[in-house]
């Protein structure tokens, strides 16, 4: 059962959201390795509703060594082969082929945390959104993340998709004003 504080409207649409809104999104994120994870699993998402890769995340983690990089960064057409007939994860060959490279850009990056929250200057920034209509798409700052990011070889990493990555790991709080997680992720 649902309790009665008031949440963002998608946050309510199932119970796996409705975890995921109230536990992690919007919380800043600082650990390397899942904001390796954040950031390709946004790609993922491209074309699909967000509850679909929700629900493929831990086959996403089993297919692809728990987010490792160098171990991602080292596949070859046997495993891209493999990956492409995994049901656990979206099995779209060039989704596939960008998490690769991705990982291969992501070994090229000293302190990968730092170098993606210099784009917001270390700090969450804080929106007061009253509606969702209200949410852009993109912003200057996921403009300049995703041009920087494709400029290091990164790749299903558009202003669009960045600024969802943006909003899932915290570097924007765009919870509406009216969800109590606004309130409670405007401190940090």
């Amino acid at each position: 059962m649902i309790d009665s504080r008031p949440r963002c409207a998608w946050g309510t649409t199932d119970p796996l959201s409705l975890a995921y809104h109230d536990t992690e999104w919007g919380v800043p994120l600082h650990d390397d390795r899942r904001l390796f994870e954040l950031l390709n699993l946004e790609g993922a998402q491209a074309g699909l509703a967000w509850i679909t890769i929700l629900r493929k995340r831990d086959g996403y983690r089993r297919a692809f060594d728990g987010w490792d990089p160098e171990r991602i960064a080292s596949y070859g057409p046997d495993v891209e082969a493999r990956l492409l007939a995994d049901p656990g994860i979206v099995r779209n060959r060039a989704k596939v082929r960008a998490t690769i490279g991705n990982a291969r850009a992501y070994l090229a990056i000293d302190n990968f945390d730092r170098y993606l929250w210099s784009f917001v200057n270390g700090s969450p920034i804080q929106n007061r959104w009253t509606s969702s209509a209200d949410v852009p798409a993109e912003t200057d700052a996921s403009r300049a993340m995703s041009r920087d990011l494709k400029k290091r070889g990164f790749s299903f990493i558009g202003p669009t998709i960045v600024y969802a990555f943006m909003q899932s790991a915290g570097l924007v709080n765009d919870h509406a004003v009216s969800c109590f997680r606004h309130l409670e992720l405007s401190g940090v």
